[in-house]
């Protein structure tokens, strides 16, 4: 039966060329334009080099703090990170580190900008960097103050030319030398949390990062043992936090309420869109991306609706046939939910090859600074499964007023 109802299928697109055309367009540029939004998600939250270990990593990224008239909207503050994160019994490991300073070297009198962070020697065990020269700077040389570095591949590249060796060689940004130790595959942009382009030991920042204040330019990522210890390391996190004293300023304001919070990664970049204070709620987050991808393809799904409808009452006579020779109403349903299920299939494939090609380019365009983006396992699971949705949305309607056509009525050409 099967066999039949797809040997149908394939004759009836192709009778009526430019009817299925317009719906493959519209099915391949939806698709597609989900896929790249899909693979973008998936680039941004998903587990990739080298927040690798995603399921087991907690951000402490902001830190907001307010009273007597005034809020404070901010990074944590080195010392506020040292002296209440870092002491944390639960997590495997806690790295501590900068945001992203952008600073200057000159190659042959060219500028050439750098993203710099500056951290401590645990950022190497809780992220996962592909080292392809040398290795990480150590503990002992952090806190000795040494000037090592660790660079980027492109650093590399961009500074000591292609091809060169660069470990052991010394690198000058923001005036400061520093005795390259070991090159990393590049980070990609998307990767906002971790991006950079050379890494060197936080004792070489020049501002005091010791000052006994809570805001500051630092970060922090807490690795649980295991994805189940998640909600341990969180319970003794805000256990924590709840008692922390809020000191005066330096310039003599009281602040009376401290939100600081331990967040996943998805978590973490709800808080930063949506301005979350509280708890991010991932449920109703979820429900209006779910929310966003049906509005989206509810437009194309309308326009195939009515394509479907126009292609039914074309074949009224085959219809009047099929239901004087015995067919039954869900016989017929069926066999145009295939048929609409098969369409949708191939329109997902030409979006799929589309979407591929547009990611290629993206790639390649250097817009968004070594990126990888593509369609992996997931994204094309869950594309998979939207094209059935489709097809199954825009043939429910059309099969429906099909199967209601009298035999009579359809044999004369009428409709319902």
């Amino acid at each position: 039966m099967l066999k039949n109802y797809l040997k149908i299928a394939w004759k009836v697109l192709q009778r009526r060329k430019f009817f299925t055309f317009i719906s493959l367009f519209g099915i391949s540029f939806t698709l597609m334009v989900l896929m790249v939004a899909t693979s973008f998600a998936d680039y941004i939250l998903g587990p990739h080099m080298p927040e690798v270990k995603t399921d087991r990593m907690l951000y402490v990224n902001r830190l907001k703090v307010t009273g007597e008239g005034y809020t404070m909207n901010t990074n944590p503050g080195f010392y506020f990170l040292d002296k209440y994160v870092r002491p944390l019994k639960t997590p495997q490991d806690i790295t501590i580190y900068s945001s992203e300073f952008a600073y200057n070297a000159y190659v042959d009198n060219r500028k050439l900008p750098l993203g710099v962070r500056f951290t401590d020697a645990s950022l190497w065990n809780v992220l996962d960097f592909v080292f392809t020269e040398g290795g990480p700077f150590n503990k002992a040389e952090v806190e000795s103050i040494a000037r090592v570095a660790v660079i980027t591949e492109a650093t590399r590249e961009n500074y000591f030319g292609e091809g060169k060796k660069a470990v052991g060689q010394y690198i000058e940004v923001d005036r400061t030398k520093y005795k390259v130790v070991g090159v990393v595959k590049n980070i990609a942009a998307t990767r906002t949390n971790t991006y950079a382009d050379v890494w060197v030991p936080y004792t070489n920042l020049k501002e005091d990062y010791r000052k006994p204040e809570f805001g500051g330019s630092f970060e922090a990522i807490l690795l649980a043992r295991s994805p189940e210890d998640m909600a341990v390391v969180k319970a003794e996190f805000y256990n924590v936090i709840k008692d922390v004293p809020i000191p005066p300023t330096s310039n003599g304001v009281h602040f009376k309420n401290l939100q600081v919070h331990a967040d996943t990664l998805v978590e973490s970049f709800v808080r930063g869109v949506g301005r979350v204070d509280g708890e991010v709620n991932l449920l109703l987050f979820s429900m209006f991306v779910i929310l966003g991808v049906l509005f989206f393809m509810l437009l194309p799904t309308i326009n195939l609706v009515n394509i479907n409808i126009s292609r039914i009452m074309e074949r009224t006579s085959e219809i009047g046939v099929r239901k004087a020779f015995g067919a039954s109403s869900s016989t017929l349903v069926v066999q145009f939910l295939v048929e609409n299920i098969i369409l949708t299939l191939i329109g997902g494939l030409i979006g799929l090859v589309g979407a591929q090609g547009v990611l290629m380019l993206i790639n390649d365009s250097g817009l968004i600074p070594y990126s990888d983006l593509s369609i992996n396992p997931t994204i094309f699971v869950f594309s998979l499964l939207i094209c059935i949705v489709f097809g199954i949305l825009s043939g429910v309607y059309p099969a429906y007023k099909m199967s209601k056509l009298p035999a009579v009525a359809a044999l004369k050409g009428g409709i319902v």
